[in-house]
């Protein structure tokens, strides 16, 4: 399978920046889709950003201008930018990633993971 480490949260001042990080572990085929969704307390999990593997990419209304999604291939790492930091964006952040992978046996399946969260704090 295909298992994700995400790193990079952390308490921050309103207007500050982090950059979040997911690095996929496993042998990837390709990818299908990936995006960073983030869940506040008592809300649902809202997509933040996504890019497909062509790098077209696409975010929530609220983080456009601030943030940015990238990836570096050679890495098989997931990054997210966030700049201008404001509290309504403190929530833990999830990586997700889809797409097919190759097991030991040579054989192709397709894979759905998520990291295992990584909490952002934007202090006012």
């Amino acid at each position: 399978q295909v298992q994700l480490g995400e790193s990079g949260g952390d308490l921050v001042q309103f207007g500050g920046s982090l950059r979040l990080s997911c690095a996929a572990s496993g042998t990837i085929y390709k990818y299908s889709a990936l995006g960073w969704y983030r869940q506040a307390p008592g809300k649902q999990r809202d997509l933040v950003a996504a890019i497909t593997p062509d790098g077209t990419t696409n975010y929530a209304d609220s983080v456009k201008d601030r943030f940015t999604i990238y990836r570096d291939s050679a890495k098989d790492t997931l990054y997210l930018q966030m700049n201008s930091l404001k509290p309504e964006d403190t929530a833990v952040y999830y990586c997700n990633v889809n797409g097919t992978y190759r097991s030991r046996t040579g054989h192709y399946w397709p894979f759905v993971s998520w990291g295992q969260g990584t909490q952002v704090t934007v202090a006012p």
